[in-house]
């Protein structure tokens, strides 16, 4: 196990489903899971994989009041040592039973902790679980987690809480990416598989568009809305490079999914966009651009995905200039956190333009996995602080003193400097934009994350 990574600990009274969480985040079924309260009694490490964040895990014995002398005593002081060593903890609750005594008890101590915590709601899917959601902000830690560890729901909700408070962490090792000069990482890219996922709402065409990618009626397709339920991946190739094409479930408003069936597609479609690289949202180009299609998209960036989107049954489309006008300014008002997202007009039924729409992607996913030379990065950021220097509230000015890539995929960047927590959010997406413009990443999603300088004696 890599030591060096972040640590993070999952505490909370007894039978809150704190193994099913930590078996869920490394994978496999390492911790003991049963509705006997009080199975584990010593604490259980891992690694942890959640999408692109790695970490260590600490599963620990159910909190509760009791004389140190006890057996329960004894694991609740195996639970204070694995939060005296922890980077993040996760205060776990039962969704369904609502909130206990005990939960108030350990809430109001780790309040009185110095240590970053996140109040995950667990068991909270259906209906059985909303009261106990609601009820669990009464614990003062924020705003609460609502997850599914027995069935993985929520695992995006939880990596975006996450990675804020973990990224900074990481090893230097992973920060500094080795370098790579275009051509190399063109030919390293040419032998992977393109993950491309197709979504949009019921009925826009993405079965007929793969059917006709593939030559062959390899799916389901016809008038009635909502045939495919589940993500569909085909292995394929366009011009001798290898595609995994996922056609995936229609997503309709969150008011109108009332099926069991219709929710647990939905749910599916969303993991489809977790492990894709490029997502192609595809439009009805005879209904034009509605809000929903805004929702899916910015669910895409907001899961760092490349993103393109397809004004799809072009050859029936009527007023096509004023209508490709009028979806291009939409998207430009409507997605104001990425500018520059590509929209193309295609026929799934005839082939038009799907060519381009596959050049489109195998580029954008370039753009998405790529990595800036350290000196064409340094003289970027020189030049964009003189341009537009820090403020200085309080007439003492914020210090940026460097930046550098730390991953890519999407392209994640680490800027370090003194007063961060002052830094307007004016300036950094000043900065997003300057990085999108100068370096060319249009379309694609930017993550910028502030450090500060550390004490290492304090």
């Amino acid at each position: 196990m890599n030591a060096r990574l972040p640590t993070v600990v999952i505490i909370g009274r007894p039978n809150v489903g704190k193994s099913t969480l930590f078996n869920r985040l490394v994978g496999r079924k390492l911790a003991l899971v049963d509705d006997t309260p009080g199975v584990t009694r010593d604490r259980r490490e891992g690694e942890a994989t959640l999408f692109d964040l790695k970490f260590r895990i600490v599963d620990t014995a159910g909190l509760e009041e009791e004389a140190p002398e006890t057996l329960a005593g004894r694991m609740r002081a195996q639970t204070h040592a694995a939060i005296e060593g922890a980077d993040v903890a996760l205060m776990t609750v039962d969704a369904r039973t609502g909130l206990t005594p005990l939960d108030r008890h350990f809430a109001r101590w780790l309040r009185e902790q110095d240590l970053p915590t996140l109040l995950i709601a667990n068991k909270a899917e259906g209906r059985a679980g909303e009261s106990g959601l609601l009820e669990s902000w009464e614990l003062g830690l924020g705003e609460p987690v609502p997850i599914s560890a027995e069935h993985g729901e929520g695992m995006a909700d939880l990596f975006d809480a996450l990675h804020p408070l973990l990224d900074p962490l990481m090893p230097a090792e992973e920060d500094e990416l080795p370098e790579e000069s275009e051509e190399e990482q063109a030919a390293r890219l040419a032998k992977e598989p393109l993950k491309l996922a197709i979504v949009g709402r019921p009925n826009a065409g993405k079965s007929t568009l793969i059917n006709t990618l593939l030559g062959e009626d390899r799916l389901v397709t016809g008038p009635e809305a909502g045939i495919t339920r589940d993500s569909i991946a085909i292995d394929w190739q366009w011009q001798d490079r290898p595609v995994r094409l996922v056609d995936t479930a229609g997503l309709r408003r969150r008011a109108k999914v009332t099926e069991k069936l219709e929710k647990l597609s939905a749910a599916d479609t969303k993991r489809a966009v977790d492990f894709a690289e490029v997502v192609v949202l595809l439009l009805d180009a005879t209904l034009g651009l509605e809000a929903q299609d805004l929702r899916i998209a910015d669910m895409v960036l907001s899961e760092g995905r490349a993103l393109l989107i397809a004004l799809n049954k072009w050859d029936v489309a009527a007023d096509q200039s004023k209508l490709f006008q009028g979806v291009r300014k939409a998207l430009d008002d409507g997605l104001s956190q990425i500018r520059g997202v590509p929209l193309l007009a295609v026929s799934g039924k005839t082939g038009k333009g799907l060519d381009t729409l596959l050049k489109a992607a195998f580029e954008a996913r370039e753009g998405w996995s790529r990595r800036v030379p350290t000196s064409a990065l340094n003289r970027w950021f020189e030049a964009a602080t003189d341009r537009n220097p820090p403020p200085a509230p309080g007439g003492k000015r914020i210090k940026l003193r460097y930046v550098t890539q730390a991953r890519t995929r999407p392209p994640t960047f680490v800027v370090f400097g003194n007063r961060l927590e002052e830094l307007p959010e004016s300036y950094r997406r000043y900065l997003v934009n300057s990085l999108r413009d100068d370096l060319g990443f249009e379309g694609v999603p930017i993550r910028l994350n502030l450090r500060g300088g550390k004490n290492p004696y304090a």
